[in-house]
């Protein structure tokens, strides 16, 4: 794909303006635009290394990818403290930015998202709106392949304090991650409210149910050499979907707004 500077500077403008995003849901399913991913890797091969040093601290990144400036007119808290946001993220209103977090370019932040102390968002996640993540969290990013959707995280869910969500899961509406959950593509997430492993989607990747509360736990070795010694594997559990008290525990970050 023949990518000019003109239509780079364009399609990073577009993205934070919200017109654009690297992934959507369409008709339920959620659908990635590979003609972005593919922009957005053109301005790394065309850009280049210049000093960005602001006082005492000093930077060197891509001259296609300087911090993204805001003003009060956007709408955003960005708490001083050291954070910074690469042009090409989007934020919406009433999104709030702790310090120091980091967000990657083509990522999506929706409105009413807290984003805690210590959150890097990776480039191109997709962030819904009402969401905590929680300070300490990581959220993967997943540029590359162009084809391949991000680590996506849907509307309402509350993420807790050092997760990592991580190569394209898809944490999908409501659901609760508790403290300290990993989840990669590589990880069984276990429902013990049904006795089994929750099915990969068509593209491979761990998909957390609508409304899951999943806690941190683990398997037992059962083949190989290791099998029947007491080894355990780590694996998240869904230990129950969310319900009343669920919920309103998680509501009390409302007071914290």
């Amino acid at each position: 794909m023949e990518v000019s500077l003109e239509l780079f500077n364009e399609t990073l403008a577009r993205l934070e303006a919200g017109e654009i995003r690297v992934a959507q849901k369409i008709d339920g399913k959620w659908v990635v635009n590979s003609e972005i991913k593919q922009i957005i890797l053109a301005g790394f091969r065309m850009g280049q290394v210049v000093d960005m040093s602001q006082g005492q601290f000093s930077f060197y990144d891509k001259d296609t990818f300087p911090a993204r400036k805001f003003s009060a007119a956007d709408g955003v808290r960005i708490v001083p403290g050291g954070s910074s946001i690469r042009r090409g993220a989007y934020l919406a209103k009433g999104s709030i930015v702790m310090p120091p977090s980091y967000i990657n370019v083509g990522a999506w932040v929706g409105e009413g998202t807290m984003v805690d102390s210590h959150v890097t968002i990776g480039s191109c996640a997709q962030v819904g709106s009402h969401i905590h993540i929680s300070a300490s969290t990581q959220i993967g990013g997943v540029l590359e392949p162009a084809g391949a959707l991000p680590t996506i995280i849907e509307d309402g869910a509350f993420i807790g304090g050092n997760c990592g969500i991580y190569e394209g899961t898809i944490v999908e509406e409501g659901a609760v991650v508790a403290s300290g959950v990993i989840i990669t593509s590589s990880t069984p997430l276990y429902d013990a409210t049904k006795g089994e492993f929750v099915p990969r989607n068509e593209a491979g990747r761990v998909v957390v149910p609508r409304g899951a509360v999943v806690v941190s736990g683990s398997r037992p070795v059962v083949k190989g050499a290791a099998a029947g010694s007491g080894i355990h594997l780590y694996c998240p559990v869904i230990v129950k979907y969310r319900d009343d008290k669920t919920s309103g525990s998680v509501s009390l970050e409302e007071l914290l707004r």
